[in-house]
């Protein structure tokens, strides 16, 4: 090998480490602040499912971080929930392991509370659609049958067919929806063709599915009811049934 050419290996492999450690050191100093965006984003998403406004018509976030923060310490409490509907003392959505969030063996819930008084419930919701897992939070009245608000903010569905899932036209329809009567769960239900079609008369626990994207809908559909089954072992504590 010529001199020249060990040279130019050499530039190439002092480049090579330095790019590196560049790109490994401003990894690490974005880390704490993609990870503090990351947890400002699952709290935002909370507090659009309970019903508070964090984005204008155009669906620009309104709310400020500081916003967000001072929300959830003046009204939202936290605690973890077993699959008996047993409440995990000392444990926090912090704590759970990939495990626990993907088999759903611990379940967060966020209650709302206004003068020491809960007003209002939100939990995770998640499942398959049709190339992804969508996941989204649910928030409930006091009554712990209708529905405040739904919404969902990650996936990897195909945009203008189940991506209109996080639309605003398709969330909007859960508000007022009811989940629970005359002593147990409704089946909840994203009807494809329309609920006008399928239920002339109405239906209180359906919305509209998305047209062309059956899989998605029907994806929704289960795993809304599955999710609505794990935590109405507590919630049954509270209504007393």
């Amino acid at each position: 090998m010529q001199k020249g050419d060990q040279h130019v290996l050499l530039f190439a492999a002092i480049v090579c480490v330095t790019c590196s450690l560049l790109l490994s050191g401003t990894a690490a100093a974005l880390r704490e602040k993609q990870d503090f965006n990351v947890e400002m984003d699952r709290r935002v998403n909370v507090l659009k499912a309970f019903g508070v406004e964090v984005a204008n018509e155009k669906g620009k976030r309104i709310i400020t971080d500081d916003d967000v923060i001072a929300t959830f310490k003046k009204h939202i409490f936290e605690v973890v929930l077993d699959r008996n509907g047993q409440i995990l003392e000392g444990v926090s959505s912090d704590d759970l392991t990939s495990a626990d969030k993907k088999k759903k063996l611990k379940l967060p819930l966020y209650q709302w509370s206004e003068e020491d008084t809960v007003t209002r419930y939100a939990f995770p919701i998640s499942g398959y659609g049709l190339w992804s897992t969508l996941y989204g939070y649910m928030a409930l009245e006091k009554d712990l049958a209708t529905v405040i608000g739904v919404t969902f903010y990650d996936h990897k569905e195909t945009p203008g067919l189940g991506g209109e899932c996080s639309m605003p036209w398709f969330m909007d329809q859960f508000a007022a929806k009811i989940v629970w009567a005359d002593g147990k769960l409704l089946p909840f239900e994203v009807v494809k063709g329309g609920v006008a079609v399928k239920y002339p008369s109405g239906c209180l626990h359906c919305v509209d599915g998305i047209s062309a994207a059956t899989i998605t809908s029907n994806g929704i559909t289960t795993f809304i009811r599955e999710d609505l089954a794990l935590y109405d072992a507590y919630f049954k504590t509270i209504r007393g049934s």
